[in-house]
């Protein structure tokens, strides 16, 4: 397939607000990023609330009406009730927020739409914690990856809402999902996986990329936090490393995909990342950073983006 298009979609709670605005304002300054999208674009790639931008633009929602979905839910998704922090003791013995309202809130988005009813291919990343397999010596956990491409291996009959929630559940801030995590835990940035899905000789030949060369991948971020741990040589237990660790391990899943997408792919790759002001931090389920992070991508320079849009043939 020549002209195989990946928009892959990073994952950052609430920081989606930023994602969706600025692939808004990208459609609006060139129209056929998102239009005919079922035939512009081959593969929507995402991971936790990139995952939901993501199963959202496959099933022919405008960036504007998922940048609506935060800004309206924002804080019934990420409701940490005071009955709550009683019984979890705040948060140490369990999960900050329940995943109640987000559940109904994708329920009432996707309704019964399975996977193989998008409009588009969709690849979205989760970990599973229990394979379940009744043979104990192939028991483990491992990497979930949901796609709708035809084939044995489709995950086409899974309702839209749970791939969501399975997306979407980031340990310490939601309970998992059945056995199921969010995929920030092994790609918070998807778009490696994206490019191996669109290599995978299963695939129909139509669906399928003969090389590097037939790709395109536009990756866009939620922003990039300027964050650092001070000091050297660290000998830290568990109680240090416990509230830095998934930070440092999403962050830096983030900047592996995207070196290894430059290297792979050139400038048929381009990257979105706004990075957030130094001193200023975006917490993933800081509704009160909504503002702040649609200004942000509001006055982002787009200026590169579009013109590397125009230049690849989008």
């Amino acid at each position: 397939m020549p002209n195989f298009r990946i928009l892959s979609c990073d994952g950052g709670g609430i920081r989606g607000v930023l994602s969706a605005v600025l692939l808004n304002r990208l459609s609006g300054a060139y129209p056929a990023l998102l239009q005919n999208r079922a035939d512009t674009i081959t593969l929507f790639a995402g991971t936790s609330t990139g995952g939901i931008l993501a199963l959202g633009l496959a099933a022919g929602l405008t960036p504007a009406q998922i940048r609506d979905l935060y800004v309206v839910n924002g804080k019934l998704i990420f409701d940490s009730s005071w009955a709550r922090d009683v019984v979890e003791i705040g948060g140490i013995s369990g999960s900050k927020y329940d995943n109640v309202n987000l559940k109904q809130i994708l329920q009432e988005t996707f309704g019964a739409l399975r996977l193989k009813d998008l409009h588009s291919r969709v690849l979205i990343a989760s970990f599973s914690l229990d394979n379940q397999s009744p043979d104990p010596s192939a028991r483990t956990w491992n990497p979930k990856f949901f796609h709708n491409f035809l084939g044995a291996d489709s995950d086409g009959d899974f309702l839209a809402v749970d791939v969501a929630m399975s997306t979407s559940a980031a340990p310490t801030y939601f309970p998992s999902y059945g056995v199921l995590i969010d995929g920030g835990v092994i790609a918070n940035n998807p778009s490696m996986a994206a490019i191996a899905q669109a290599l995978d000789g299963r695939n129909q030949a139509s669906e399928r990329a003969t090389t590097l060369n037939d790709i395109k991948l536009l990756s866009v971020g939620t922003g990039a936090s300027l964050q650092y741990i001070a000091g050297k040589d660290h000998d830290w237990g568990d109680a240090q490393w416990i509230k830095p660790i998934l930070n440092v391990m999403m962050d830096g899943s983030v900047g592996v995909a995207d070196f290894e997408c430059q290297q792979l792919l050139g400038n048929q790759y381009c990257r979105v990342e706004p990075v957030f002001p130094a001193g200023k931090s975006f917490p993933m389920d800081d509704v009160s950073k909504i503002v702040d992070l649609m200004d942000l991508a509001n006055s982002f320079d787009l200026t590169s983006t579009i013109a590397w849009l125009n230049a690849s043939g989008w």
